[in-house]
Protein backbone atom coordinates (compact mmCIF):
# COMPACT_ATOMS: atom_id res chain seq x y z
CA UNK A 1 0.00 0.00 0.00
CA UNK A 2 1.46 3.47 -0.85
CA UNK A 3 2.75 5.24 2.03
CA UNK A 4 0.76 8.14 1.46
CA UNK A 5 -2.25 9.42 3.20
CA UNK A 6 -4.70 12.28 3.80
CA UNK A 7 -3.72 14.12 7.07
CA UNK A 8 -5.56 12.76 10.24
CA UNK A 9 -7.22 14.71 12.39
CA UNK A 10 -6.35 13.51 16.16
CA UNK A 11 -8.67 13.22 19.03
CA UNK A 12 -6.78 16.43 20.92
CA UNK A 13 -6.84 18.00 17.66
CA UNK A 14 -3.28 17.56 16.38
CA UNK A 15 -2.61 17.15 12.41
CA UNK A 16 -0.56 14.47 11.21
CA UNK A 17 1.09 15.49 7.99
CA UNK A 18 0.03 12.90 5.30
CA UNK A 19 2.90 11.15 3.39
CA UNK A 20 5.49 8.83 4.37
CA UNK A 21 7.82 8.79 7.00
CA UNK A 22 10.52 10.99 5.16
CA UNK A 23 8.05 13.08 3.24
CA UNK A 24 9.56 16.44 2.38
CA UNK A 25 13.14 14.88 2.82
CA UNK A 26 15.94 15.79 0.39
CA UNK A 27 18.89 13.22 0.80
CA UNK A 28 22.82 13.05 -0.12
CA UNK A 29 23.27 9.37 -0.91
CA UNK A 30 27.19 8.88 -1.31
CA UNK A 31 28.40 5.57 -2.29
CA UNK A 32 32.09 4.55 -1.99
CA UNK A 33 34.09 1.50 -3.27
CA UNK A 34 32.90 -1.72 -2.32
CA UNK A 35 30.65 -5.04 -3.07
CA UNK A 36 28.22 -3.64 -1.23
CA UNK A 37 27.09 -1.37 -3.70
CA UNK A 38 24.72 -3.60 -5.03
CA UNK A 39 22.57 -3.08 -1.71
CA UNK A 40 22.42 0.78 -2.36
CA UNK A 41 20.18 0.47 -5.38
CA UNK A 42 17.44 -1.05 -2.98
CA UNK A 43 18.16 1.44 -0.24
CA UNK A 44 17.78 4.20 -2.39
CA UNK A 45 14.04 2.88 -3.80
CA UNK A 46 13.25 2.08 0.26
CA UNK A 47 13.81 5.43 0.80
CA UNK A 48 12.18 7.09 -1.83
CA UNK A 49 9.25 4.87 -1.29
CA UNK A 50 9.03 6.07 2.27
CA UNK A 51 9.11 9.96 0.78
CA UNK A 52 12.43 11.35 0.14
CA UNK A 53 13.67 12.39 -2.62
CA UNK A 54 17.26 11.41 -3.50
CA UNK A 55 20.60 13.00 -4.86
CA UNK A 56 23.36 10.60 -5.45
CA UNK A 57 26.55 11.22 -5.83
CA UNK A 58 29.31 8.60 -6.36
CA UNK A 59 33.56 8.16 -5.57
CA UNK A 60 35.32 6.82 -8.69
CA UNK A 61 36.17 3.59 -6.87
CA UNK A 62 32.11 3.24 -6.79
CA UNK A 63 31.70 3.31 -10.35
CA UNK A 64 33.51 -0.21 -10.57
CA UNK A 65 31.22 -1.74 -9.01
CA UNK A 66 27.54 -0.02 -9.91
CA UNK A 67 27.02 1.99 -12.98
CA UNK A 68 25.67 5.67 -12.61
CA UNK A 69 23.00 4.95 -14.79
CA UNK A 70 21.53 2.27 -12.28
CA UNK A 71 21.50 4.76 -9.50
CA UNK A 72 19.88 7.75 -12.31
CA UNK A 73 17.28 5.37 -13.21
CA UNK A 74 16.21 4.74 -9.29
CA UNK A 75 16.39 8.48 -8.77
CA UNK A 76 15.23 10.13 -11.87
CA UNK A 77 17.90 12.52 -10.49
CA UNK A 78 21.55 12.86 -12.56
CA UNK A 79 24.56 11.05 -10.04
CA UNK A 80 27.87 13.36 -9.56
CA UNK A 81 30.98 11.66 -9.29
CA UNK A 82 33.56 14.50 -10.34
CA UNK A 83 34.14 17.49 -9.32
CA UNK A 84 35.39 18.92 -12.05
CA UNK A 85 31.95 17.89 -14.57
CA UNK A 86 29.63 20.77 -14.11
CA UNK A 87 25.97 19.39 -14.10
CA UNK A 88 25.14 22.67 -14.59
CA UNK A 89 24.40 25.60 -12.14
CA UNK A 90 27.45 27.69 -11.13
CA UNK A 91 29.79 24.58 -10.94
CA UNK A 92 30.32 24.53 -7.01
CA UNK A 93 28.58 20.79 -6.42
CA UNK A 94 30.94 20.29 -3.35
CA UNK A 95 28.84 23.13 -1.63
CA UNK A 96 25.46 23.07 -3.38
CA UNK A 97 24.55 19.60 -2.73
CA UNK A 98 25.12 19.65 0.73
CA UNK A 99 23.40 23.36 1.12
CA UNK A 100 20.46 21.59 -0.77
CA UNK A 101 20.45 18.57 1.51
CA UNK A 102 18.61 17.48 5.13
CA UNK A 103 21.18 14.68 5.31
CA UNK A 104 23.84 12.99 4.10
CA UNK A 105 23.98 8.85 4.31
CA UNK A 106 27.35 7.32 2.51
CA UNK A 107 26.73 3.37 2.05
CA UNK A 108 28.23 1.73 1.77
CA UNK A 109 31.34 3.52 3.51
CA UNK A 110 35.08 2.26 2.74
CA UNK A 111 37.72 2.38 5.13
CA UNK A 112 39.65 4.45 3.02
CA UNK A 113 36.64 6.89 3.23
CA UNK A 114 36.22 7.13 6.63
CA UNK A 115 39.93 7.98 7.04
CA UNK A 116 39.93 10.37 4.82
CA UNK A 117 37.06 12.24 6.05
CA UNK A 118 38.47 11.82 9.68
CA UNK A 119 40.97 13.48 9.04
CA UNK A 120 39.48 16.26 7.40
CA UNK A 121 40.54 15.45 3.68
CA UNK A 122 39.11 16.66 0.60
CA UNK A 123 40.21 14.98 -2.57
CA UNK A 124 37.30 13.86 -4.25
CA UNK A 125 33.70 15.06 -4.75
CA UNK A 126 32.09 13.30 -2.28
CA UNK A 127 35.08 13.86 0.87
CA UNK A 128 34.66 17.26 -0.15
CA UNK A 129 30.75 17.59 0.11
CA UNK A 130 30.93 15.98 3.49
CA UNK A 131 33.67 18.26 4.51
CA UNK A 132 31.79 21.81 2.93
CA UNK A 133 28.20 20.46 4.41
CA UNK A 134 25.78 22.20 7.07
CA UNK A 135 23.70 19.24 7.61
CA UNK A 136 23.98 15.92 9.63
CA UNK A 137 26.28 13.27 8.25
CA UNK A 138 26.27 9.20 8.69
CA UNK A 139 28.26 6.92 7.36
CA UNK A 140 27.25 2.79 6.78
CA UNK A 141 30.88 0.92 6.59
CA UNK A 142 31.01 -1.76 5.06
CA UNK A 143 34.73 -3.99 4.99
CA UNK A 144 36.56 -6.60 5.41
CA UNK A 145 36.35 -7.87 8.78
CA UNK A 146 39.94 -7.42 9.74
CA UNK A 147 39.99 -3.85 8.18
CA UNK A 148 37.10 -3.16 9.97
CA UNK A 149 38.96 -4.87 13.61
CA UNK A 150 41.89 -2.92 12.62
CA UNK A 151 43.09 -0.38 15.58
CA UNK A 152 43.39 2.57 12.72
CA UNK A 153 40.02 2.08 11.45
CA UNK A 154 38.66 1.81 15.16
CA UNK A 155 40.33 4.98 15.80
CA UNK A 156 39.17 6.79 12.63
CA UNK A 157 35.85 5.67 13.81
CA UNK A 158 35.55 7.08 17.60
CA UNK A 159 36.65 10.19 15.49
CA UNK A 160 33.56 10.55 13.32
CA UNK A 161 31.32 10.08 16.28
CA UNK A 162 33.55 12.20 18.54
CA UNK A 163 32.52 14.51 15.42
CA UNK A 164 29.28 13.88 15.94
CA UNK A 165 28.91 11.82 12.67
CA UNK A 166 26.42 8.83 13.00
CA UNK A 167 28.21 5.60 12.40
CA UNK A 168 25.51 3.04 11.47
CA UNK A 169 26.70 -1.21 11.88
CA UNK A 170 28.63 -2.57 10.79
CA UNK A 171 26.37 -5.78 10.72
CA UNK A 172 28.24 -9.60 11.33
CA UNK A 173 27.98 -12.50 9.35
CA UNK A 174 29.10 -13.80 5.76
CA UNK A 175 31.22 -11.41 3.68
CA UNK A 176 31.90 -11.24 -0.17
CA UNK A 177 35.84 -12.39 0.60
CA UNK A 178 34.85 -16.22 2.24
CA UNK A 179 35.48 -15.09 5.84
CA UNK A 180 32.75 -14.55 8.53
CA UNK A 181 32.76 -11.53 11.04
CA UNK A 182 31.79 -7.92 11.86
CA UNK A 183 31.86 -5.71 8.42
CA UNK A 184 28.83 -6.29 6.55
CA UNK A 185 26.91 -3.55 5.68
CA UNK A 186 23.32 -3.35 7.19
CA UNK A 187 20.63 -4.54 4.94
CA UNK A 188 18.91 -1.89 3.10
CA UNK A 189 15.59 -2.29 5.38
CA UNK A 190 17.78 -1.53 8.66
CA UNK A 191 19.39 1.46 6.75
CA UNK A 192 15.93 2.79 5.90
CA UNK A 193 15.28 2.36 9.35
CA UNK A 194 17.91 4.46 10.75
CA UNK A 195 17.83 7.42 8.53
CA UNK A 196 13.95 7.48 9.58
CA UNK A 197 14.52 7.33 12.94
CA UNK A 198 17.21 10.00 12.17
CA UNK A 199 14.58 12.92 11.88
CA UNK A 200 11.93 11.66 13.92
CA UNK A 201 10.99 14.05 16.85
CA UNK A 202 12.43 12.61 20.01
CA UNK A 203 8.85 12.45 21.95
CA UNK A 204 9.32 9.71 23.86
CA UNK A 205 12.99 10.10 24.69
CA UNK A 206 14.33 9.00 28.34
CA UNK A 207 10.88 6.35 28.12
CA UNK A 208 10.83 3.03 28.36
CA UNK A 209 8.67 1.20 26.06
CA UNK A 210 7.36 -2.19 26.50
CA UNK A 211 5.62 -4.09 23.73
CA UNK A 212 4.09 -7.72 23.40
CA UNK A 213 3.49 -8.44 19.60
CA UNK A 214 2.65 -11.38 17.64
CA UNK A 215 0.64 -14.10 18.51
CA UNK A 216 0.88 -17.09 20.99
CA UNK A 217 1.13 -20.70 20.41
CA UNK A 218 0.02 -23.50 22.88
CA UNK A 219 1.16 -26.79 22.43
CA UNK A 220 -1.47 -29.97 22.26
CA UNK A 221 1.27 -32.17 21.60
CA UNK A 222 5.61 -32.12 20.47
CA UNK A 223 3.36 -30.79 16.52
CA UNK A 224 0.83 -29.04 17.33
CA UNK A 225 -0.77 -26.32 18.73
CA UNK A 226 -3.80 -23.93 19.38
CA UNK A 227 -2.51 -20.08 17.49
CA UNK A 228 -4.02 -17.70 15.86
CA UNK A 229 -3.50 -15.34 12.80
CA UNK A 230 -1.83 -12.73 13.88
CA UNK A 231 1.41 -11.88 11.72
CA UNK A 232 3.00 -9.72 14.66
CA UNK A 233 2.82 -6.73 11.93
CA UNK A 234 0.89 -3.61 13.94
CA UNK A 235 2.91 -4.92 16.97
CA UNK A 236 6.48 -4.27 15.30
CA UNK A 237 5.23 -1.19 13.45
CA UNK A 238 4.41 0.46 16.89
CA UNK A 239 7.95 -0.89 18.17
CA UNK A 240 9.42 0.78 15.47
CA UNK A 241 7.90 3.87 15.75
CA UNK A 242 8.26 4.01 19.25
CA UNK A 243 12.24 3.41 18.74
CA UNK A 244 12.04 6.01 15.85
CA UNK A 245 10.71 8.14 18.90
CA UNK A 246 13.43 8.20 21.35
CA UNK A 247 12.34 5.51 23.18
CA UNK A 248 14.07 2.73 25.10
CA UNK A 249 11.99 -0.81 23.63
CA UNK A 250 11.52 -4.19 24.26
CA UNK A 251 9.73 -6.09 22.08
CA UNK A 252 8.31 -9.46 23.46
CA UNK A 253 7.38 -10.84 20.29
CA UNK A 254 5.19 -14.28 19.81
CA UNK A 255 6.36 -16.92 16.69
CA UNK A 256 6.64 -14.52 13.79
CA UNK A 257 8.71 -14.44 10.76
CA UNK A 258 9.62 -10.63 10.95
CA UNK A 259 12.96 -9.59 11.53
CA UNK A 260 13.69 -7.66 14.91
CA UNK A 261 13.25 -3.57 14.25
CA UNK A 262 16.00 -1.32 14.15
CA UNK A 263 16.94 -0.06 17.54
CA UNK A 264 14.92 -2.71 19.10
CA UNK A 265 15.70 -5.15 21.84
CA UNK A 266 13.65 -8.08 21.11
CA UNK A 267 12.52 -11.16 23.18
CA UNK A 268 11.02 -14.16 22.06
CA UNK A 269 8.45 -16.52 23.43
CA UNK A 270 6.10 -18.94 22.30
CA UNK A 271 3.39 -19.45 25.09
CA UNK A 272 0.92 -17.07 26.97
CA UNK A 273 2.82 -18.38 30.08
CA UNK A 274 6.50 -17.38 28.75
CA UNK A 275 5.18 -13.97 27.77
CA UNK A 276 3.91 -13.17 30.31
CA UNK A 277 7.20 -14.20 33.06
CA UNK A 278 8.91 -12.20 29.78
CA UNK A 279 6.60 -8.62 30.42
CA UNK A 280 6.97 -9.65 34.53
CA UNK A 281 10.81 -9.53 34.36
CA UNK A 282 11.56 -6.45 32.39
CA UNK A 283 8.95 -4.03 33.74
CA UNK A 284 10.35 -5.30 37.24
CA UNK A 285 12.44 -2.42 37.43
CA UNK A 286 12.59 0.76 39.98
CA UNK A 287 11.24 2.80 36.76
CA UNK A 288 8.30 0.42 36.19
CA UNK A 289 5.80 3.63 36.74
CA UNK A 290 7.45 5.52 34.38
CA UNK A 291 7.43 3.05 31.60
CA UNK A 292 4.83 2.59 29.12
CA UNK A 293 3.03 -0.81 28.18
CA UNK A 294 1.76 -1.67 24.81
CA UNK A 295 -0.24 -4.99 24.97
CA UNK A 296 -0.51 -5.30 21.23
CA UNK A 297 -0.29 -9.35 20.92
CA UNK A 298 -2.87 -11.74 20.38
CA UNK A 299 -2.52 -13.84 23.67
CA UNK A 300 -4.29 -17.22 23.86
CA UNK A 301 -7.36 -17.04 26.23
CA UNK A 302 -7.03 -20.78 26.73
CA UNK A 303 -4.51 -23.61 26.43
CA UNK A 304 -4.37 -27.35 27.02
CA UNK A 305 -4.93 -28.08 30.79
CA UNK A 306 -2.47 -30.31 29.63
CA UNK A 307 0.23 -31.28 26.35
CA UNK A 308 1.04 -34.54 25.81
CA UNK A 309 4.59 -35.91 25.50
CA UNK A 310 4.64 -37.95 22.27
CA UNK A 311 2.74 -37.03 18.95
CA UNK A 312 -0.87 -37.98 19.61
CA UNK A 313 -2.07 -41.16 17.17
CA UNK A 314 -4.87 -40.98 14.52
CA UNK A 315 -6.61 -44.39 15.15
CA UNK A 316 -10.02 -45.33 14.96
CA UNK A 317 -10.57 -44.66 18.43
CA UNK A 318 -13.01 -41.62 19.02
CA UNK A 319 -10.71 -38.07 18.76
CA UNK A 320 -9.19 -37.44 21.83
CA UNK A 321 -11.38 -34.60 23.80
CA UNK A 322 -9.42 -31.68 24.80
CA UNK A 323 -9.95 -29.64 28.64
CA UNK A 324 -8.73 -26.19 28.63
CA UNK A 325 -7.70 -24.02 31.04
CA UNK A 326 -7.26 -19.82 31.40
CA UNK A 327 -4.30 -18.34 30.70
CA UNK A 328 -3.26 -14.94 32.86
CA UNK A 329 -4.43 -12.03 31.37
CA UNK A 330 -1.29 -10.10 31.10
CA UNK A 331 -2.55 -6.49 30.15
CA UNK A 332 -4.90 -6.67 33.39
CA UNK A 333 -2.40 -8.01 35.62
CA UNK A 334 0.26 -5.32 34.62
CA UNK A 335 -2.64 -2.21 35.07
CA UNK A 336 -4.03 -3.68 37.95
CA UNK A 337 -0.48 -4.25 39.94
CA UNK A 338 1.65 -2.09 42.07
CA UNK A 339 3.08 1.68 40.35
CA UNK A 340 1.77 0.38 36.99
CA UNK A 341 3.16 1.39 34.01
CA UNK A 342 1.20 3.57 31.45
CA UNK A 343 -0.60 1.12 29.41
CA UNK A 344 -2.82 0.65 26.20
CA UNK A 345 -4.25 -2.21 25.14
CA UNK A 346 -5.41 -3.90 22.15
CA UNK A 347 -8.85 -5.25 21.52
CA UNK A 348 -9.44 -7.29 18.20
CA UNK A 349 -12.91 -8.35 17.67
CA UNK A 350 -15.61 -9.45 14.96
CA UNK A 351 -18.51 -7.36 15.53
CA UNK A 352 -19.79 -5.03 17.86
CA UNK A 353 -16.07 -3.28 18.32
CA UNK A 354 -17.64 -0.53 20.61
CA UNK A 355 -19.49 -2.29 23.49
CA UNK A 356 -16.31 -4.61 23.63
CA UNK A 357 -13.62 -2.15 23.29
CA UNK A 358 -15.39 0.02 26.05
CA UNK A 359 -16.13 -2.83 28.37
CA UNK A 360 -12.75 -4.41 28.07
CA UNK A 361 -10.97 -0.98 28.64
CA UNK A 362 -13.07 -0.50 32.07
CA UNK A 363 -12.42 -3.79 33.08
CA UNK A 364 -8.47 -3.94 32.49
CA UNK A 365 -8.56 -0.21 33.93
CA UNK A 366 -6.66 0.92 30.92
CA UNK A 367 -5.99 5.09 29.88
CA UNK A 368 -5.87 4.27 26.20
CA UNK A 369 -7.53 1.33 24.04
CA UNK A 370 -7.20 0.51 20.44
CA UNK A 371 -9.99 -1.63 18.42
CA UNK A 372 -10.04 -2.96 15.59
CA UNK A 373 -11.90 -5.91 13.40
CA UNK A 374 -8.85 -8.15 13.65
CA UNK A 375 -10.69 -10.91 11.24
CA UNK A 376 -10.13 -7.93 8.55
CA UNK A 377 -6.55 -6.91 9.35
CA UNK A 378 -4.85 -10.28 10.35
CA UNK A 379 -1.84 -10.46 8.23
CA UNK A 380 -2.61 -7.52 5.94
CA UNK A 381 -0.39 -4.19 5.63
CA UNK A 382 -3.10 -1.58 6.41
CA UNK A 383 -5.29 -0.93 9.41
CA UNK A 384 -8.70 0.73 10.31
CA UNK A 385 -8.03 1.34 14.42
CA UNK A 386 -10.48 3.30 16.88
CA UNK A 387 -8.42 4.86 20.07
CA UNK A 388 -11.01 4.47 23.00
CA UNK A 389 -10.45 6.89 26.14
CA UNK A 390 -12.52 8.94 29.23
CA UNK A 391 -13.78 10.86 26.17
CA UNK A 392 -15.01 8.36 24.20
CA UNK A 393 -14.35 6.55 20.73
CA UNK A 394 -11.82 8.71 18.37
CA UNK A 395 -11.57 6.82 14.77
CA UNK A 396 -9.04 7.15 12.35
CA UNK A 397 -9.18 6.93 8.77
CA UNK A 398 -7.25 3.36 7.03
CA UNK A 399 -4.11 3.55 6.24
CA UNK A 400 -0.94 1.61 6.71
CA UNK A 401 -0.01 -0.26 9.78
CA UNK A 402 3.37 1.89 9.69
CA UNK A 403 1.50 5.63 9.26
CA UNK A 404 -1.08 4.23 12.46
CA UNK A 405 1.92 3.21 14.33
CA UNK A 406 3.38 6.56 14.25
CA UNK A 407 0.05 8.39 14.54
CA UNK A 408 -0.41 5.85 17.67
CA UNK A 409 2.96 6.87 19.64
CA UNK A 410 2.55 10.52 19.03
CA UNK A 411 -1.00 10.13 20.80
CA UNK A 412 0.91 8.62 23.57
CA UNK A 413 4.01 10.88 23.67
CA UNK A 414 0.59 13.91 23.88
CA UNK A 415 -0.85 11.83 26.19
CA UNK A 416 2.25 11.50 28.87
CA UNK A 417 2.80 14.63 28.40
CA UNK A 418 -0.19 16.11 29.18
CA UNK A 419 -0.43 13.89 32.24
CA UNK A 420 2.46 15.34 33.27
CA UNK A 421 1.83 18.99 33.22
CA UNK A 422 1.18 20.29 36.55
CA UNK A 423 -2.14 21.92 35.07
CA UNK A 424 -3.71 18.92 33.98
CA UNK A 425 -6.41 17.36 36.65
Amino acid sequence: MDDAADDLVLPHGAIAPAGGALAGRHLVLGLTGGIACYKVAELARLLIKAGATVQVAMTDAATRFITPLTMQALTGRPVFVDEWTSQGGNGMAHIDLSRQADGIIVAPASADFMARVAHGMANDLLSTLCLARDCPLAMVPAMNRQMWSNPATQRNAAQLRADDIAIWGPDSGDQACGEVGDGRMLEPEAIRDAVIAWFTPKVLQGKRVVITAGPTFEPIDPVRGITNRSSGKMGYAIARAAANAGADVTLISGPTALPAPWGVRRIDVETAQQMREAVQAVLLTPDRARSVFIAVAAVADWRPASAANEKIKRSDDPAPTLAFVENPDILREVAHGPNPPYCVGFAAETNDLDTYAAEKRARKRVPLLVGNLGHLTFGKDDNEIVLFDDAGRHPLPRGDKASLARILIGEIAHRLAASASPSSP
